[in-house]
């Protein structure tokens, strides 16, 4: 069962915050990762579930960000700002919101390069020209930056094996 997030993140109050043990980052050689149980048993061993999420800036300038993350919403309070550890591309346009989660990637080595194929093919693929109408520019100026990374990742699920990726959409961008 999914869970819906809403337009507004409640806090949740961690006890023992870690700062950025579950956060890795998909551009750099990655050492093994210990799991959150104990090493000594196995059968207690808890399984990461990894996301790529994309998030929409609320702000100007109103951008979108994607991302990779074991755990959605203390990345997404490090993009706020609430916790330590958002990335620096993410301190302009912020507060931030979901606009889009992809679960069920086998391991990270899969996650990671789903991620890199949608920000490639994000950056690859050509822009429409903007309306001259301002009344149109003023309704929505978020609508053509999710058109186009929903187009990217139409590509992206052409490349890759989706059949157990589960594709949730927070904001329509039709």
């Amino acid at each position: 069962m999914m869970t819906r997030l809403s337009t507004t993140f409640p806090s949740v109050k961690l006890t023992n915050p870690r700062p950025s043990s579950n956060l890795l980052s998909c551009s750099t050689s990655l050492p093994k990762i210990k799991s959150e149980a104990t090493s000594n048993s196995p059968s207690k061993s808890k399984s990461r579930s990894w996301s790529v999420y994309l998030i929409l800036s609320t702000n100007a300038p109103i951008k979108t960000y994607v991302g990779v993350t074991t755990d959605f919403s203390r990345r997404l309070k490090q993009h706020n700002g609430e916790l330590k550890g958002g990335a620096k591309a993410s301190r302009a346009g912020r507060p931030w919101i979901c606009a889009c989660l992809v679960h069920g990637f086998k391991d990270q080595n899969e996650v990671c390069s789903f991620e890199s194929k949608w920000k490639t093919l994000s950056r690859s693929l050509p822009r429409k020209r903007k309306d001259d109408s301002e009344a149109e520019q003023a309704n929505n100026l978020s609508l053509p930056l999710l058109q186009h990374r929903q187009a990217a990742l139409n590509r992206v699920k052409g490349i890759f094996d989706c059949t157990d990726l589960e594709i949730d959409w927070k904001l329509n961008p039709l």
